[in-house]
């Protein structure tokens, strides 16, 4: 089993204990140095004190942990970056009333804002031609889904 397998296995009880989701574990080893990156989120953004909690627990499992052996690691922990795809349900609910671009898996490209989503598809609010209309797109038919960053929209604009 590859050392990031083991890391994220042993460090996702003590992350789902404090109420996140531990999205990702990357390593790299510049000379003899580690450098773990657990990624994490929640159902909302986590601000400093949780990142800070989460990062104790995780650094008190790896200090222990027998597979790590002798080589002196540091430990990064982050939430997802706004640039990262929607892969989940629960990535597209954290999102609602966000502008969304979706790569469809048949080359089509939707850009729309999200309305609503189940476990199965995500609901958009597209505006074409100045006429608004909600399409409904399954999850399956998704290449890749990003959050596209809105710098000038007003409280309250839709």
């Amino acid at each position: 089993m590859a050392i990031t397998d083991q890391i994220a296995q042993l460090v996702t009880p003590a992350v789902q204990a404090q109420g996140f989701f531990l999205e990702e574990v990357l390593l790299v080893s510049p000379g003899k140095h580690r450098i773990i990156t657990c990624i994490v989120d929640g159902e909302t953004s986590l601000n400093m004190d949780q990142v800070t909690a989460v990062s104790r627990a995780i650094s008190e499992l790896l200090d222990e942990a027998p597979f790590m052996g002798e080589a002196p690691f540091t430990l990064e922990v982050t939430s997802p970056g706004v640039d990262r795809p929607l892969t989940q349900p629960r990535h597209f609910a954290k999102n609602v009333d966000r502008l969304l671009k979706v790569a469809r898996t048949d080359g089509e490209i939707v850009t729309g804002r999200i309305t609503a989503n189940t476990e199965a598809d995500v609901t958009l609010l597209v505006t074409e031609k100045k006429e608004s209309k909600e399409i409904v797109i399954a999850f399956a038919d998704i290449k890749r889904a990003t959050v596209e960053i809105e710098f000038n929209r007003k409280d309250g604009d839709k």
